[in-house]
């Protein structure tokens, strides 16, 4: 579904022990690489990168990530968030290098653009990935960031299916077509696929972005897209933010205490009205007893419609 993405780095080809973090076979490669004297540099503080920093930081010397952005998991948590993913992190042998990227390889040292000059025994490309789209776009398919498909997951090309990472999905919390290289998403599509391509006929929907990970015991739940009014709390490393507009709730980011996430991804994939619920007992302890007795009835099989 989908492929590393690596700039073209200045004097990459000079690094000997270079590595990925994809597959299961990148992943033994690596665990042979590491000693207990071994430093490691690892480019990118996104879920893999950071993935990777955590199965790793108890057995090397020491781990420095380098980001251009200027906080981690940039794509998925907002600055507070960050932060207190960040210092949870900080504090099992890892230091973060963030708003640099690496202006030149040459050979175990990388030069940040800030002048910086980093040592390394071992490095970890972890930038990002792409779709694969090759294919598809060779055939003369629609292709725009990923493979267009409709709601069967048939490509623009008759007969011809996609699911998984390579393809784009309607996200119903931003209401726009884009890529979400998640399981779930990829899971559901290759089934309505084969269905579909088995003669039978199996709609995948729609769905929104969601990551549910931990980091050093630290748990974090995020979906959906960030725009629109907010509710915020922070209490140590326990954070909540929910993000509502147009009487509808749109995303969240919890971390730490994220107990009962699932009913904030419900209030989004069923597009509930925020005015025929109570608003402020959801945000301050999401339940069921937020919900109207019909809806409460419906959802506890008490009631048949």
């Amino acid at each position: 579904g989908s492929e590393p993405f690596v700039p073209p780095f200045a004097g990459l080809e000079t690094v000997e022990n270079k590595y990925y973090f994809m597959t299961l076979d990148d992943a033994l490669s690596l665990e042979n690489a590491l000693a207990p004297d071994k430093k490691v540099l690892i480019l990118g503080a996104g879920l893999i990168g950071l993935k990777c920093c955590e199965g790793i930081s108890r057995r090397v010397h020491s781990v420095t990530v380098v980001d251009l952005s200027p906080r981690i998991l940039s794509s998925i948590l907002n600055e507070t968030s960050a932060q207190i993913v960040r210092e949870q992190i900080e504090a099992h042998n890892v230091t973060f290098r963030l708003g640099q990227t690496v202006r030149e390889f040459r050979g175990n040292s990388a030069v940040l653009d800030s002048g910086e000059e980093l040592t390394f025994d071992v490095l970890v490309l972890a930038v990002g990935v792409r779709p694969r789209t090759a294919l598809i776009r060779e055939a003369g398919g629609a292709v725009g960031r990923g493979i267009i498909t409709d709601q069967y997951q048939e490509t623009s090309l008759k007969d011809v299916y996609a699911a998984g990472d390579c393809t784009e999905s309607y996200d119903i919390s931003s209401e726009q077509s884009r890529i979400l290289a998640l399981l779930p998403n990829a899971y559901r599509q290759g089934e309505a696929a084969g269905i579909n391509m088995a003669g039978g006929r199996s709609s995948f929907g729609q769905a929104i972005p969601m990551n549910a990970i931990g980091f050093f015991g630290l748990h974090i739940i995020t979906a959906g897209s960030y725009d629109g009014e907010t509710y915020e709390k922070k209490d140590d490393k326990n954070y909540k933010i929910l993000y509502y507009r147009d009487n509808l709730l749109k995303g969240y980011i919890l971390t730490g205490n994220v107990e009962r996430a699932g009913i904030y991804t419900s209030l989004i994939r069923e597009k509930i009205p925020l005015d025929t619920v109570d608003f402020e007992l959801l945000c301050e302890s999401p339940g069921l007893m937020a919900f109207s007795q019909k809806y409460r009835l419906q959802k506890l099989g008490g009631l048949q419609s």
